[in-house]
């Protein structure tokens, strides 16, 4: 069963003591989860359950998760597939990777 959203009305959270930001529609939580070092903000995992996925949700959790490492001046290391597949199809976020991941995020894409 597929559950329609509308991004615009979706709210995503910092939820710092899990370490993770999430969204919750119809009860169903969404969530991008990480690891922060002094100087960078590692991002390990995105999920969205089934019914939500293919609308857009991880893409929104994944850009607030990338506006919050800007914001605090943090560089990004993207363990997660999703997250480095993003960063290739977003060049304006690239600037928040190292030299050697972004090397690699887009050796990958080839």
């Amino acid at each position: 069963m597929r559950v329609e959203l509308n991004l615009d009305h979706v709210v995503v959270t910092h939820n710092q003591e899990a370490n993770r930001f999430e969204a919750t529609v119809d009860g169903l939580r969404s969530l991008i989860t990480y690891r922060r070092f002094l100087d960078r903000l590692v991002l390990q995992h995105t999920e969205v359950p089934p019914p939500l996925e293919g609308q857009g949700l991880a893409a929104k959790l994944t850009r607030t998760a990338l506006d919050f490492a800007r914001a605090n001046h943090l560089r990004v290391v993207p363990l997660c597939p999703y997250v480095s597949a993003f960063l290739r199809r977003h060049p304006a976020y690239q600037d928040l990777l190292s030299a050697n991941d972004l090397q690699q995020i887009l050796s990958r894409g080839k």
